[in-house]
């Protein structure tokens, strides 16, 4: 008789610890369900935010009042959307080097001043001219210039935000250009500051929660304030 309780006691015992196992494997699935739904709303309230952040900038820029447009400086304009602190800057892509448009040499400048040697710069050249001579299409996405020779992960960093698709211009416009753009492709240094963007512009959003958790969008858009019955501008280009 002992003998069977001491059996029945230790069943009971496996019974408990096995029991323990589980629920504690099941507790943990539970807070890692519940961590993962918080990041998942912090991340949805703080992409909303960024894209609150850009359509305030829009309205502005559409405005017929030109004195509201924003400058096309880079500078952060401080915002509030809900709980979420915004920054949102806006640069003009007529300040940028167009990649289709642009000489050959230009792009080669930008990743000497990169930090690129003279080698890197020759081949990004040599395979830009064949990509234009041979090939005989345009460059679609900004993305396509990584994959030059001659072109690495950090050069392709440090140059992308001075680059567009959009702007057709042989060089870029003294004006609107980033001080380092204007010292790496010595451009003239402008007299004077334009307060008109341009029809493409970039917007770029930063949210950030109170908590400390951010959102950072960037987006391309074309503008059309005077054509009635359309959609006033047009996504070219989302990045997040």
């Amino acid at each position: 008789m002992k003998r069977q309780r001491g059996v029945a006691l230790l069943l009971v015992l496996w019974v408990l610890a096995l029991l323990s196992t589980l629920l504690a494997g099941l507790v943990g699935w539970v807070h890692l369900q519940n961590r993962q739904a918080l990041w998942q709303r912090q991340q949805t309230q703080a992409l909303l935010a960024a894209e609150a952040g850009i359509g305030m900038a829009v309205l502005a820029q559409l405005d017929r009042d030109p004195v509201r447009h924003w400058r096309a400086d880079g500078q952060p304009h401080a915002l509030q959307f809900d709980e979420a602190s915004l920054a949102v800057s806006l640069t003009s892509e007529a300040g940028k080097l167009d990649i289709n448009a642009a000489p050959v040499d230009s792009l080669a400048r930008l990743v000497v001043a990169c930090g690129g040697s003279a080698e890197q710069s020759a081949q990004l050249s040599q395979a830009l001219n064949q990509r234009r001579r041979g090939e005989r299409a345009p460059l679609r996405t900004i993305e396509e210039v990584r994959e030059l020779a001659g072109m690495d992960q950090h050069r392709y960093t440090c140059a992308s935000a001075h680059l567009t698709l959009w702007s057709g211009l042989p060089a870029p416009d003294a004006r609107l250009a980033s001080p380092w753009l204007r010292r790496a492709l010595k451009l003239p240094q402008s007299s004077g500051t334009t307060t008109q963007a341009g029809p493409v512009i970039t917007l770029q959003s930063r949210a950030t929660l109170p908590g400390g958790f951010s959102k950072t969008l960037s987006v391309t858009l074309l503008l059309n304030p005077s054509k009635e019955g359309v959609r006033p501008y047009r996504v070219l280009r989302w990045q997040e």
